[in-house]
């Protein structure tokens, strides 16, 4: 018997009071609605294979973030956290009606700051190797306490400089192993996995990311301690800086929507070891002066967090890294469809 053909998936730009948004489509689908939010350094395009797979009984978006993808190349105020992105997605809820909001990674904490503020707004919320809700680097402890009042270690300046060069740049070879395609297939998946006839549209929603102290990586500070810089207030690191991004009484909002936290068992980005976080390449040598910092405990404070919540699940997805909607597509669509019809 021949399986059917994917649905296919249109594009349109959104107006909002805030800014121009790109948001894919499926055409035809009816249901609740399910908004998907795209991770640091990628676009909605990621999310297209995923979104053909709900669209049997669910309305699927995807929407490109401010300065990704097709959207609006708006500054971003990292002052507020990622509070630029999310409040673009509420808006673009203002449009689309209350939804279930799918986040990756970045878009995890895109996901948990939107939670945090319109909790009415969101019928579920599935997250996906999200960023800790104490932001990226920077903290210790499953209470994300600082190692440095000015967030020394994170931020705009945590950048890998080569990768920077290759973005802006447009390298589309795997050259090099801070090209985008070789970080793709090292760090995105878990090396080996086989990205098939996907790949190169996955590099080329890399390569939209615009470059730039308003948008990706962003500025950054001297700090008198290891490992000599400190966030700023601009573009998107700094938003997930530990000085301007922290989400620690989640418990507190009403109502409680479910959460899925749905994440690879390999991922070496969002990690308790990330080879992302300065302190823990300092610890391996990898970064030199180390001084001791510890390293941040990314899961365990996610896990910390969500426990406080109550209304969770937890799935570990083995054999994937920090994609698993991509490395092991059938396992995460079946938790995910789980999810969203509340069983």
């Amino acid at each position: 018997m021949t399986s059917p053909a994917p649905a296919p998936v249109s594009a349109e730009r959104i107006g909002t009071p805030r800014l121009t948004l790109n948001v894919l489509s499926v055409p035809g689908s009816t249901g609740d609605p399910v908004l998907f939010v795209h991770g640091n350094v990628s676009s909605s395009v990621f999310w297209r294979s995923t979104m053909t797979a709900v669209a049997d009984g669910f309305r699927p978006y995807a929407v490109d973030l401010r300065g990704f993808g097709d959207s609006d190349p708006e500054p971003v105020d990292a002052s507020r956290g990622v509070r630029d992105y999310s409040d673009d997605v509420l808006g673009l809820l203002d449009v689309i009606g209350p939804a279930h909001l799918v986040g990756w990674s970045l878009g995890g904490g895109v996901v948990m700051q939107a939670l945090r503020d319109r909790p009415e707004a969101v019928r579920s919320a599935t997250l996906v190797n999200p960023v800790s809700p104490y932001g990226f680097g920077g903290t210790h402890g499953p209470d994300g306490a600082l190692n440095h009042a000015d967030g020394a270690g994170s931020g705009g300046g945590a950048v890998n400089l080569g990768f920077v060069a290759a973005l802006r740049a447009g390298d589309r070879s795997a050259d090099s192993p801070v090209s985008p395609r070789t970080v793709l297939r090292t760090a995105y998946v878990v090396p080996g996995t086989d990205l098939g006839d996907e790949e190169d549209a996955f590099v080329e929603s890399m390569l939209s990311t615009r470059v730039g102290e308003d948008n990706y990586p962003g500025d950054s500070l001297p700090a008198e301690a290891w490992p000599g810089i400190a966030p700023g207030k601009r573009g998107v690191l700094n938003t997930l800086a530990p000085t301007n991004f922290r989400i620690d009484d989640l418990a507190a909002i009403d109502p409680k929507p479910p959460i899925l936290w749905i994440r690879g068992a390999d991922d070496v980005i969002v990690s308790d070891t990330s080879l992302f976080d300065l302190a823990h390449l300092g610890a391996i040598g990898a970064v030199p002066g180390w001084d001791g910092t510890p390293a941040q405990p990314m899961i365990a404070q996610t896990r910390a967090v969500l426990d406080g919540y109550g209304d969770y699940r937890e799935v570990v997805v083995q054999g994937s890294g920090h994609s698993p909607h991509i490395e092991r597509p059938e396992e995460f669509r079946q938790a995910l469809l789980t999810h969203l019809r509340g069983r």
